[in-house]
Parts: C-alpha cells; structure tokens; sequence
C-alpha cells in the first residue's frame, strides 16, 4: 500500500486497540459461514501456484486465503495425491513380491514386539509436539505475536497431518493459513517463522547426524556412509551462505531487479519473520529445543529396534540417532506425502548396507517406526481435525499479553 493510498474500512488503524471480538460472518473463512446455493464452486488452487499469487499480491493474500484453496478433503480427491499415495504403494507391493521368501516372516516379528517398549517408543515420539509448539511460540514471540503453546501445538499437529496425506509439503502452508484465519498473525511473517524452523532442523539433522555417524562408525567409514557426510557437509554450507546471503544482499538484490514494489514488500514482512524471529537471547533456548526435539526422533527408534529384540541387531544409541535422522530428512521428499516409501527405502537400505542387519528385520523397524511416525498421525491427527475448530477459522486466537 502506498502512502497516498485510503486505509481500507476493515483495517484497525494503528492508534486504536485491537479487536478480540470474533469475525462477522462476512469476514469469517468460506469453511466457518453457509453456503450460498447459487454459489460456484472456487478451484483448487496448487501449494505453488498458492505462493505465487501471494508473491503477486502480498497484501491480499494477508486477508483472502480461502478455506477452499487449501481444502484437505477436496485435496485428497485430487489425481496427483492419489498417484502420490498409490504409487510408493505399488512399488513397496512388488518389493514384498520380490522378496518374500525373506520378507514373509516380516508380519510374525513386528507381532512378538514388546508392547510396552512400544508404548514408550509412542510417547517419546508425541513429546516432541509441546515442544515444538513450544519453539514455534518462541518464533513467532520474536515477529512481536505472542501465542499459547496449546494453540501452536494443536496447529502445529494438524499441519502433520496434511503432510502425512498430502505431498508437495502442503502442511507448511496450512500451519501459516490456519494461525492467519484465527488470529491476526501476518501471513507472510508466519511464513518466515515456518521457514527458519525448517533451516534449524535442517542444521539440527546435519550437525547430529554427522556427530553421530562419526562416533558410530569410528572403526572405519563405508564408502556409502562417506556420501552421505560429503552430503551433510554441503547442507551445512549452502544454509550458512544462503542465510547470510538473505539478511545482508536479499533486499539489494530485490531493488536492483524490475520488481513492482508489492513483492518488495511481501519480502520485507517475509524476512522480518525470518531473522525477526531468532533473536541473541532467544538463540539457545531455540537450539536445546531443537536439538531436544531430534533426540525425540532418534530414541523413538532406538525405542523400536529394542522392542522388537532381534538378537542379530546391533544398534546403540549413536546408530539410532544416525539412521533416525537420515529418515527424517528423507520426509523433504515433496514426490509423496511425509516421503512415503523414500523413507523407508532410506531405513533399510542404511540398516542393510551399513549396519548389516538383515532385510526382513530391517523391513520390521522400518514398517513398525512408520506406524508410530506416520500412521498414528493420520489416525488421531484426522480426529484432532474433525474435533478442532481451527480450521473452520472459529477457534479464535486471543494476542497474549506481555508478561509485566
């Protein structure tokens, strides 16, 4: 907006307090009001396409993210998540197919698993969400919105689920849209607080999974395990050069570029969500969380490997913390939702090939750290969505004070 543009009338000016009384209808997402009986049925719009319209008009796309364009059902219907979904299916079927003289015992061994070391391996698993509703609180504190870590959770884990069902990374755009139509958080802020929460995990995943596989593998590298530390090595330096690139050249180089100033400004808010949101003295309380998080995923499995006891497996706490993380990254892959198949062809491919444990045993770890990871979400996850009235947009989201 330029400054001999009129406020619009549904903006608060910046003297007057804000509002927490809930949304007329009219302002209400399309998911929260009736249904007009004439009204045609908007498109569903592409998770790129999406950014790109954003990208074209930054300061509509603060206000009109409909409940439509990210509609989970409607996406669901959709040709490419079905192919998505069926194809990792089809190929882990011939896979089984291929190797079912040693994969028929696969069923029997992730039946005698210890239930109760199951159990734990479930409940370490959900501890990581308080506390990275937690961390994104903090985030989203350093842009100037204050939030309960109830609610950053409960968004948080919804988003989860769109990205256990939906590929293309779409529940990182749904985490952003549902804090938007509860709360008066900037769209394109919450994007920058979404976005370095995924560059510290990116650095969390390479920095302990490089110490790991270094204490793990310390006899001696395999030539495979040597890739993938020339690999983590790279993930390191391009996040450290791109970060610093961003906060000291981003908007130079914007200005220079026949830009028109709307995306000027949608980077400004971009980047203040960004940078804005890790502060000096946030920094390592951001760090231990995230490094307490990732050690979530690692026992989670280290949890699966001894509840299924195979005497002919042996992987310490290091090799979990390697194998864990490695599948963790494998979940970027945008082909499948929450990486399907990729992550488990990564799980055994580094447990066979590196570790020596045997296809079907490291078929069962595999296929048993889904069911935790990926499975439950889906279940209790899609009971949070019909429960939850955040995606309606009625859920409202009151700004919490500073403390005094």
């Amino acid at each position: 907006m330029s400054e001999h543009d009129e406020p619009r009338s549904d903006e608060p000016r910046p003297d007057e307090p804000r509002s927490d009384r809930p949304r007329s209808d009219e302002a209400r997402p399309a998911e929260a009001r009736p249904a007009e009986p004439d009204q045609a049925e908007p498109e569903l719009v592409e998770p790129a396409a999406l950014k790109e319209e954003l990208l074209e008009h930054p300061e509509e796309g603060e206000r009109e993210v409909t409940a439509e364009q990210l509609s989970l059902a409607r996406r669901l219907r959709q040709p490419r998540t079905i192919i998505s979904i069926l194809v990792p299916i089809v190929i882990t079927g011939v896979f089984f197919y291929l190797n079912w003289d040693q994969l028929s015992k696969v069923p029997s061994l992730i039946a005698n698993a210890d239930p109760l070391l199951v159990l734990a391996a479930f409940v370490v698993f959900y501890l990581g969400f308080p506390l990275r509703g937690y961390r994104w609180s903090l985030l989203l504190l350093g842009t100037g919105f204050r939030i309960r870590t109830k609610d950053s959770t409960e968004i948080l884990y919804l988003s989860w689920l769109v990205n256990c069902v939906v590929p293309a990374k779409l529940g990182d755009v749904y985490r952003a849209y549902l804090l938007k139509i509860n709360s008066t958080a900037s769209l394109s802020r919450t994007f920058g607080t979404v976005f370095i929460e995924r560059v510290l995990d990116l650095f969390a995943i390479a920095i302990l999974g490089l110490a790991a596989g270094y204490w793990s593998f310390r006899s001696g590298l395999p030539e495979a395990i040597k890739v993938v530390f020339i690999i983590g090595f790279v993930v390191i330096v391009v996040l450290a050069i791109g970060l610093f690139s961003m906060r000291n050249f981003g908007r130079r180089i914007l200005t220079v570029l026949p830009l028109p100033a709307r995306i000027l400004e949608f980077y400004d808010r971009f980047e203040q969500g960004v940078f804005g949101a890790i502060g000096v003295r946030q920094f390592p309380l951001l760090a231990l969380l995230t490094g307490l998080i990732w050690m979530t995923e690692s026992l989670r499995l280290w949890l699966v490997v001894q509840a299924l006891g195979f005497p002919d497996v042996s992987l310490g706490l290091s090799g979990a913390v390697f194998v864990a993380l490695i599948g963790s990254l494998l979940t970027a892959v945008p082909l499948s939702p929450a990486g399907l198949g990729f992550v488990q062809a990564g799980i055994i491919g580094v447990l066979t090939v590196a570790y020596d444990v045997p296809l079907a045993e490291a078929t069962a770890i595999a296929l048993l750290d889904w069911v935790i990871s990926v499975l439950s979400i889906i279940v209790f996850g899609s009971i949070v969505y019909v429960l939850s009235d955040k995606p309606r947009g009625e859920g409202r989201i009151v700004e919490q004070p500073a403390p005094a």
